[in-house]
């Protein structure tokens, strides 16, 4: 299977679970972004090492784990987002020390945080990215006499929106209701929502 690199675009809140963040990884040479639910902490530590003038006053964790992996010259050399399932992303560090390398298992988010702190490329496979990828996309000249019944059409999908806060809810939807609100979670940014919607409709395919 074919690797695929990722970069990272940046990092938002969660509009419908408190203390959630989505990750958001683009496609180096092409448009599909790979939205990623992680934990506040995570967020923090990613958002530290991205910012290169922030500097904590005491090591984070995965600063800890870089001053170690240092100290005994262990290098990650990279990342690779191997499995995604049920909505849940897998992930291996490969590090390399005296010339040997080694596959560690590793949470996505903490594996991309160090991946950061190494200056370590990272990868998914082009599967997971056909399955889990979401295009951004930009709206279309609309024809005259029409727009305002599309912008009617993007309210109510807005309102689906704000009404489905949970998987629970999910499931009581259609897929095409769940499709169309998917673009809607895309194009207003909502990458945790759309994260959540597109793992639901997986499932059902």
């Amino acid at each position: 299977m074919s690797l695929v690199r990722l970069n990272i675009k940046g990092i938002s809140y969660s509009q419908t679970q408190n203390g959630a963040y989505a990750l958001i990884l683009s496609e180096v040479d092409g448009d599909r972004k790979l939205p990623i639910v992680i934990g506040a902490f995570e967020a923090q530590s990613i958002a530290i090492a991205l910012e290169k003038e922030i500097k904590p006053p005491r090591p984070l964790t995965h600063d800890l784990f870089k001053n170690f992996a240092d100290r005994f010259d262990i290098v990650v050399k990279q990342v690779i987002i191997h499995k995604l399932v049920d909505g849940v992303f897998y992930s291996s560090i490969i590090c390399e020390r005296d010339k040997i390398e080694e596959i560690i298992d590793a949470r996505t988010s903490d594996a991309i945080a160090l991946a950061l702190r190494f200056h370590a490329p990272i990868f998914t496979y082009k599967n997971i990215l056909d399955q889990a990828g979401i295009f951004l996309k930009v709206s279309p000249k609309m024809e005259d006499g029409k727009e305002e019944d599309v912008n009617q059409e993007n309210e109510l999908a807005t309102s689906d929106i704000e009404l489905v806060g949970n998987e629970a809810n999910y499931q009581k939807l259609s897929l095409e209701e769940l499709s169309r609100m998917l673009e809607q979670a895309v194009d207003s940014e909502d990458y945790e929502l759309a994260a959540r919607l597109r793992d639901e409709i997986s499932k059902r395919n």
